[in-house]
């Protein structure tokens, strides 16, 4: 396997049972900034690969069916505009399940939570009447609508 020379010190690798090319694929297609920066094939298959999401550098494994991914980990997504909610919503959810509260599994099992920055906003302005107000809004959505929010 292929180390980058990256300056981040910490990157999440992903383990996936036969998907992993379709699975580094998809996302590098879904997110800015990305790119595959290295793949190791065994015969035909891709065995691992180096990716890179929106800058943040990956690894992922063809490692088979031992471990399953869970919501204990996911991948928390800041999103400026409802349009991009409402893009990442779309593109993650596809194939995929969705829950409350902005978080949803995609195709692969991967749990992400797709989150503007206007709910942190809203919800820690000191205020703890607003603050009630928006968590109970937050708590009956699946994908967070901001305009629903305020």
């Amino acid at each position: 396997m292929q180390i980058s020379n990256t300056a981040q010190k910490i990157t999440p690798f992903l383990w996936f049972d036969g998907k992993v090319e379709e699975a580094v694929h998809f996302y590098t297609s879904v997110f800015k900034d990305s790119k595959i920066v290295s793949i190791n094939r065994l015969g035909p298959n891709m065995m691992t690969a180096t990716f890179r999401l929106n800058g943040m550098e990956f690894m992922a494994l063809d490692g088979g069916p031992h471990y399953k991914f869970s919501p204990a980990t996911s991948f928390f997504v800041k999103c400026t505009t409802q349009e991009e909610v409402d893009y990442l919503w779309e593109k993650l959810g596809e194939g995929g399940k969705t829950s409350r509260c902005g978080w949803l599994d995609d195709k692969f099992g991967v749990t992400w939570q797709i989150i503007p920055n206007a709910l942190g906003e809203l919800m820690y302005t000191g205020n703890p009447v607003k603050s009630k107000n928006v968590m109970a809004a937050k708590m009956k959505m699946e994908k967070i609508i901001i305009k629903d929010l305020q």
